[in-house]
């Protein structure tokens, strides 16, 4: 159903942020509420200031004191404002309260709808930069279930009433998107920055929920955010459900194993079984607050071209059946990588990978962009508590093993390599089976996509037997 406007009325194709709220306020359809908690008070503004806004805006409140606040929506656990859970009581309550107040006899035509949003902007010393939460409940037919987005946001601006404009600016294009592009959630999204860029305010979260978005895989919405250039890196977890990185990722040890994935082999598997269990030896690290995070680059995913979401979701729900958290990212270098979870710990962190991947982190052209070059790459990578567990290679020529002990780095490198070594940055994972070091995901899955038989005692069990159930990796007319 797509919601008709006023016949008398033309909107332009790329509207101004005035011109969204206008049109929203003069479909007679639409009627809702806005609750703005925290810092959070300008997206109503804009309805205000178009004119119209008497018949779409049934109340808006700001529940600015933090005991008024808990006395309309409750006490959260954790007693915090900030959140999804805050987000989502407003969202309940809100929406419970316009379905009692407002007959749907009078108004059989109605749909309803109800905004909210709960910030934090940067505080008086510019040290804490400030997000929040924001999100929707509305009906695209009248008395049909609701349907919801959620997002979250970051703020880049330093300035907080900067940092409010821009809220009320996404705000205003995330109750237009809900109405009249619900049906394309990609270009929904691409739309929330009408009037925006992503150096005033990222998104690092979204989910759709509801009839109108059955058919959307929010590991794809996950997907667009990075592609688009909302976010630098975004997660799920084993469930397929996204999930905040602040929240996964906050003061926990963290152990990264960077892949393709495609598909999961034994190596992948021996790698992260004792690269994780030697990270859990080291007397800083509390098993009880480690997260491992599998990362596949947005790089590798366009390795082939433009990226197959059917590819990537193959990828994704293979991880998923292991029980692994999944990271999307465009960091193509290791050190931003570890710079961007600096942000939320500053626990000891590891990385697993192979001798290949070890080697090329010394190639000088990869750092050539930075002005201290090589130094100042290695200079954030270990400026923070960090190890590497280094997973032998078998030379296809020679037959030789190669570990940290034998690998070859560019001579001008050797030095450099000797002082991370030397200093226990760099360990080998020495419990390994020699026999599998000839796998290699690239074949693994060349063989898949032809037909050839084999491979399936190159993956673990449950990836071989996933692969066939659900014909991951093949041809769709296979």
């Amino acid at each position: 159903m797509k919601l008709r406007d006023r016949d008398d009325v033309e909107f332009d194709p790329v509207p101004s942020i005035k011109s969204k709220a206008l049109r929203v306020n003069l479909n007679e359809h639409i009627y809702g509420t806005f609750a703005e908690i925290g810092a959070g008070q300008e997206t109503v503004r804009n309805f205000f200031r178009a004119g119209g806004a008497s018949g779409t805006i049934a109340k808006t409140m700001s529940a600015y004191d933090k005991d008024f606040s808990d006395a309309i929506y409750g006490i959260e656990k954790d007693a915090r404002y900030v959140t999804e859970a805050r987000l989502k009581s407003m969202l309940s309550y809100e929406t419970e309260l316009i379905e009692q107040r407002i007959s749907r006899e009078k108004h059989p035509d109605k749909l309803f709808f109800s905004y909210a949003n709960t910030v934090a902007t940067i505080d008086y010393a510019k040290k804490y930069k400030g997000h929040g939460w924001l999100g929707i409940r509305f009906q695209t037919r009248p008395r049909e279930e609701y349907s919801e987005i959620i997002i979250h946001v970051q703020f880049h601006e330093n300035n907080a009433a900067l940092q409010q404009i821009s809220l009320g600016t996404m705000g205003t294009n995330l109750i237009y998107g809900a109405f009249y592009q619900y049906d394309d959630p990609k270009l929904l999204l691409q739309h929330l920055y009408d009037h925006l860029n992503s150096d005033q305010i990222e998104i690092d979260m979204i989910n759709f929920t509801g009839p109108v978005f059955e058919e959307v895989d929010n590991r794809l919405m996950s997907l667009q955010l990075v592609k688009n250039g909302m976010t630098e890196a975004v997660m799920f977890s084993p469930s397929g459900n996204n999930v905040l990185p602040a929240n996964e990722l906050y003061k926990k040890n963290i152990l990264t194993l960077r892949g393709s994935y495609r598909p999961v082999t034994k190596v992948n598997m021996n790698m992260y079984e004792q690269s994780l269990k030697l990270f859990l030896e080291e007397k800083k690290v509390n098993p009880q607050k480690t997260k491992v995070i599998f990362e596949i680059t947005l790089s590798n995913l366009r390795s082939e071209g433009d990226i197959d979401e059917k590819d990537f979701l193959d990828r994704a729900d293979l991880l998923g059946s292991l029980g692994q958290m999944v990271m999307i990212s465009n960091f193509q270098e290791y050190y931003k990588m570890v710079e961007y979870f600096s942000q939320y710990t500053a626990e000891r962190m590891g990385l697993s990978m192979g001798i290949n991947t070890f080697v090329a982190l010394f190639d000088e052209k990869y750092y050539r962009h930075l002005s201290g070059g090589i130094l100042e790459a290695f200079g954030k990578l270990f400026f923070r508590d960090l190890k590497i567990y280094l997973h032998p290679m078998k030379d296809q020529d020679t037959g030789e093993i190669i570990t940290s002990d034998n690998l070859k780095v560019h001579p001008r490198m050797k030095e450099l390599y000797k002082f991370f070594k030397d200093n226990g940055r760099v360990v080998d994972i020495t419990d390994y089976d020699p026999e599998i070091l000839d796998i290699f995901s690239r074949e693994v899955h060349q063989m898949i996509v032809e037909g050839q038989s084999g491979w399936e005692e190159m993956l673990p069990p449950k990836t071989t037997q996933m692969i066939k159930e659900k014909r991951l990796f093949m041809p769709k007319e296979a």
